[in-house]
């Protein structure tokens, strides 16, 4: 069930040159498993804007939500203030695996598409597994202090920079390599070059959450469709998280 509501802003502060982190408080039911997003109304823009969840309290009936400002639609998102009113789809897309066959799943980041490993890392934990984050950047200046927040938690996170300006130099792989980590699963959010090399490179199973430009964000538009083993299907309606094995890459 998808819930169209109105939600208000609690707290929307820049963390980075271009990331920011909002919370916003509302209806949350929909809300079942990490890894799914939400699609925002920006005034006087006809498109939403789909927006991973970073993390969520059905408690609290809080979201929060990470994103970059990367156009016309999240600068506007950045202008907005506490006590803002936001028209939000919610709970849409399917979630991330909560018991992956797996005691140390490994939670692999790309930029901002760290976001929603940290509702999957607190959800991991919970159910008893011991996850290992590590989180990839091109630069320190990109890096918004993530890792900070997962120790909080309990949970070990590594950073690795492009640029070698911060933790270990390369990508997250060469942080498995450094560290002599072991893979059994992974789970992974980033760009598609960086999810390609994953699903290629790594000889282990996993799934991956696809980010991309999504129309009406819940299957009706056809505006996100990717070729999988199983034919055409749109990223905002069977994923964005898709096993590795579902993907064809070309």
């Amino acid at each position: 069930m998808n819930i169209k509501n109105v939600y208000t802003i609690l707290a929307n502060r820049r963390l980075t040159h271009k990331t920011w982190v909002m919370t916003v408080q509302g209806d949350t039911e929909a809300i079942t498993a990490p890894g799914q997003f939400v699609d925002i109304a920006i005034p006087e823009k006809y498109l939403r804007r789909p927006i991973s969840i970073c993390d969520f309290s059905h408690e609290r009936g809080e979201i929060t939500l990470l994103y970059d400002t990367v156009g016309e639609g999240t600068e506007a998102m950045s202008r907005m203030v506490a006590g803002d009113k936001l028209d939000m789809l919610n709970g849409l897309g399917n979630g991330f695996s909560v018991n992956p066959p797996s005691e140390t799943p490994l939670l692999l980041g790309g930029g901002i598409g760290c976001a929603p490993l940290l509702g999957l890392a607190r959800t991991l934990k919970n159910n008893g597994k011991d996850p290992i984050v590590i989180l990839g950047y091109n630069t320190a200046a990109d890096c918004f202090g993530m890792e900070t927040w997962f120790e909080e938690i309990g949970v070990r996170a590594y950073v690795a920079t492009v640029d070698d300006s911060l933790g270990t130099k390369g990508f997250v792989t060469d942080v498995i390599r450094e560290k002599g980590i072991k893979g059994e699963y992974f789970q992974a959010c980033g760009p598609m070059p960086m999810l390609q090399a994953l699903c290629t490179g790594l000889d282990f199973p996993g799934e991956v959450s696809l980010e991309c430009r999504m129309g009406c964000g819940f299957g009706a538009c056809m505006g996100c469709v990717i070729q999988t083993v199983n034919g055409p299907r749109g990223i905002c309606k069977y994923g964005p998280i898709f096993r590795k094995e579902e993907l064809i890459w070309k």
